[in-house]
Formats: C-alpha cells, structure tokens, sequence
C-alpha cells in the first residue's frame, strides 16, 4: 500500500500529521471510506505507530486509513483540551480533504485506544471546543466510532499520572463524553478489558446503556480477564486479541455498508 506524512495543523510552533495508508493499485474513481486513529498514552505521550498495523489491514480492505499526532503534555505542555481541540482538526482536514483521497465524506471512522479512544469519541459527541480560526462550516463529527478501552469518563480513572491531573471536577466534566450522550451520535464499537486497573471497565458499560438510552447503536464487546491495552499488537505472543479486535471491528464496518466481503484475516 501507498504510505504518505501529511502536516495537517501548525499550532502554538508545533506541526502536526497524519501518517496515510492508501490501498494499493486502485484504479477505480469511486469515493471510499475513511478511518482516523488516535494514539493512547494518558495525554501525556504516545505515538501514532500504535496504530500502523491497523492501518494496514484496513487500507488492504479499501478504506484510506490515517494515524494522526496531536499534541501531548511531555512534549507540548498541554492539558487534553489541546488533544481534543487537535482531534476535531484532524477530522475536520480529513474531510475537507476528502477529494484528494476520493474519500466518502459521510463515511469517516474515528477511532483510538485509552486517552486516544477519548479523543476520538469526543470529536463525536463534544459540542464546541474547536481550534479557533477554523472553519467550522465543515464538520469535525466522525459517522462512525470504534473505540479501544477509551476514557468516557474521566472520573473513572484508576492510574495516576495522566494529562487530566491539573484539571478541575467541572473541566473534566466537560471533558467526559458519558456527561454529553444525546440522540444522533454515530454508531459505536467499544472494546474493553474487564479486568482494565486503568480505566473502569464499568465506565464502558455505563457508557454503553446511556446511548442506547438515547437511541444511538451501540455496542460493547468485553475481553474477560484481560488488562489495559490488551488489543495492542504485541501485547499477547500470539496476537490472539489484536487479532479478535480486527476481526470484530472488520464485521461492524461490513454492517455500516462501509467494507464488502469476509474479513481478510
């Protein structure tokens, strides 16, 4: 597959990018799906190689698959209002972009794991919170969510040293996707551990019930007996839950109309 760097944002000095996976010898002028991961590291680090792999796979399925940098505390100094405020901008160039791509506008995935698994969500469901100056006429909202033990609820954090420590109660209020829920969110795909001591697994359950509440699709898959991060490549020796995720994330892209055929793996 065709592999590109692309500056998306220049912000505060920093430039940002997108890594791009595009399928390989396509020939055909017809637009095709889009998906957008963010990395996981408590926003505090992190990289966007955690998602390579995923990438890969889907570009050899037909989709235009990006692995976004934004902005992180160690490196930036910032708290996870930057991340989420780069995460809308990252959506937002993707489909602005979108012709470049021969990308479907109302077929972009974001997607992400832990902090990142946040930052996908919230182009989603947060209201506002955009990079000023930005035109906002195009949308930052993805059509589709999958999300890899993601933060919903930052209240439910059971590590320290996360990018959320100097934040106030009502900031991560703000900043917690399970306060916003309403109808008309995109379909969603959760995966969680339910042994997970970094993030409950029970904020993903709550999560869960408050959209379907709501009346949005969404489903929760649970690892039984596994930790944070149990979807991560080389996490396992037999890349038995890497694997699994695929698969399952594979299915839920087949029903959305936005992959044909079986899984390739």
């Amino acid at each position: 597959m065709e592999r590109a760097e692309i500056c998306y944002k220049t912000v505060d000095g920093a430039s940002l990018h997108l890594q791009v996976f595009r399928p390989e010898n396509r020939r055909e002028a017809r637009t095709v799906p889009a998906v957008v991961f963010f990395f996981g590291g408590g926003w505090v680090n992190g990289s966007p190689e955690q998602f390579f792999r995923q990438c890969e796979y889907l570009a050899s399925r037909g989709m235009v698959a990006f692995s976004a940098e934004y902005r992180v505390r160690d490196q930036h100094g910032v708290t996870p209002f930057a991340c989420v405020a780069d995460g809308k901008s990252a959506i937002r160039w993707v489909r602005a972009h979108a012709s470049e791509f021969l990308i479907d506008t109302s077929r972009i995935v974001a997607s992400g794991g832990s902090a990142g698994g946040h930052v996908a969500a919230c182009t989603a469901i947060l209201e506002g919170l955009d990079e000023p100056g930005e035109n906002t006429q195009v949308s930052s909202s993805p059509n589709a969510l999958i999300l890899f033990n993601p933060v919903l609820d930052l209240f439910s954090l059971t590590c320290s040293g996360n990018g959320d420590e100097m934040l106030s109660a009502e900031q991560k209020k703000q900043l917690s996707p399970e306060y916003h829920v309403r109808a008309g969110l995109p379909p969603t795909l959760i995966f969680h551990g339910t042994v997970d001591e970094a993030i409950s697994f029970t904020s993903a359950e709550r999560f869960s019930r408050l959209m379907r509440t709501a009346g949005n699709a969404c489903t929760l898959i649970p690892f039984e007996g596994k930790n944070h991060g149990f979807f991560n490549y080389d996490r396992e020796a037999d890349h038995g839950s890497y694997f699994k995720t695929l698969r399952l994330s594979d299915h839920f892209l087949g029903s959305l109309g936005y992959l044909n055929g079986a899984p390739a793996i």
